[in-house]
This record gives structure tokens, sequence and C-alpha cells, in this order.
């Protein structure tokens, strides 16, 4: 029996992740898990979020203990592929990552005009670092390490303008086959969703596929705007490595 494809999809915060992992969650052959470092960085950093209490409930507060159920334990359901949502920002300096060369590490982006803009609208506190941007450039430099070449990168926006295309194109990037269930599902919540999903996840919730194209830029603020200024060297940095849409 071949060993299973573990993804690790490292994401900030409002950038399609929860509907990519809905898109995952379709497909009859894969296992997702939804953000399973959240509760470790609470503990490792001191931070205080939303539901604070119950995700120190439900998720391992050691990194090392998640890291092994991530990169080495059976598959939950024994599914051949093992879909993992994670947040760069997750990724506290204390917590391991010597698990990382045992999965396929992939990197989902977003402009950082829109993911601020979005964040703002549920956080009152803002910077570079709760929307994961240094850390995303670490973990991405991390890997090209692990692989001796970038691994897969997809943008939201690209997604969103041609569903099946990138996903053909991120499919066979994985090693993974391509199906067209990953373009709906039911509307609601689904097993995998992490305690916290009702604070997050109302959109995704009453989603049945991937939404419309984004349009023009958001108007941002003069401290967000500023903050998206300094993000965008190190979003361009990986962009320029992001795939393109895969024709059938």
């Amino acid at each position: 029996m071949s060993e299973p494809v573990r993804i690790a999809m490292w994401s900030g915060p409002r950038n399609l992740s929860t509907t990519m992992m809905r898109s995952f969650g379709a497909r009859p052959d894969t296992a997702c898990v939804d953000e399973p470092f959240y509760a470790a960085y609470l503990i490792s950093t001191g931070t205080v979020h939303p539901m604070q209490a119950e995700i120190l409930e439900a998720q391992a507060h050691d990194g090392a203990v998640v890291a092994q159920e991530l990169s080495e334990a059976p598959v939950p359901g024994g599914k051949p592929v093992f879909y993992q949502k994670h947040m760069t920002h997750h990724m506290a300096p204390a917590l391991p990552r010597n698990w990382m060369h045992r999965v396929t590490n992939s990197f989902l982006i977003r402009d950082p005009a829109r993911v601020l803009a979005s964040y703002a609208r549920k956080m009152e506190t803002v910077s570079l670092d709760v929307i994961g941007v240094p850390q995303q450039a670490e973990l991405f430099d991390r890997v090209c390490q692990i692989r001796g070449e970038a691994p897969p990168v997809v943008d939201s926006d690209d997604i969103l303008e041609d569903p099946p295309g990138m996903l053909r194109a991120l499919c066979a990037a994985l090693g993974v086959a391509y199906t067209d269930a990953m373009l709906s599902w039911e509307a609601g919540p689904k097993p995998e969703d992490g305690v916290w999903a009702p604070h997050w996840y109302d959109a995704v919730w009453q989603s049945t596929g991937f939404g419309a194209p984004r349009s023009e830029e958001p108007a941002l603020p003069d401290a967000l705007r500023k903050l998206a200024e300094k993000a965008r060297g190190s979003h361009e940095a990986i962009a320029r490595y992001r795939l393109k849409p895969k024709s059938a």
C-alpha cells in the first residue's frame, strides 16, 4: 500500500483557506484537518483570541504532538490524501518545523490589501504578524531549502477566476488526481471545522462552491494601506512562483 499524500497548505487568515478545505473535503479520498496548531500557538505566544477556552479544550497544546499526528500518524479514516489547512502565523518560533520535510508543502496567497480589509472587519488589532506575512516568507524559504526548488503556490484570485483550471494545476503539482467533485459541496458546517467556526465561517457555511471573482482593490484607511505596502515585497517574492491554470 502506498504512503498517503499529506498536503500542508500554508496560508494567512481571510484568504480562501476554508473554501479550499471545503474543496478538498469534497473529495471522497481525502481527510481534512483545520488549523491543527491553533491551540499550540495560543499557548506558545500567550495570544488571546475569540473562543479561546473552546480552542484550548479541543486541540493538543504540545506542538511536537501535533507535528507527529500530521506527519507520521495514520491518516483519519485511512484516506490516501490528508489535507491540512495551516495558518502561517500559527507557527510560532517555539513550535517545531522539522516535521515539514515529511509532508508536501504548498502555499495559498492573497493580495495583502484584500487580506487586511477582510481581517479588520473581524478583529480590532491588525498587524503583518497577525496576518502571517513574515511567517509565510520564512516558511516559504524553509520549504524551498527542503525541496531545492519552489513549492506549489496558488493565488486565491486566480482560483476564483478559474476554479477547475487552477485546481487541476494544483493537483498535478501535489501528485493527486483532479476530480470535479472539488468544485461543489453542501452548505453548512462540516465535521472537520474547528470549534472557532461559528466566529469565522459564516460565509463559508452558506457556500456551495467557489464564489465570484473579486473586483477592484478595497479602499483602505491610511494605517492599513501602509501595512499593505509593507507586505507587498514579501507577497510578490512568493507570487512570482504561482501556478497557472491547467486545461482539461
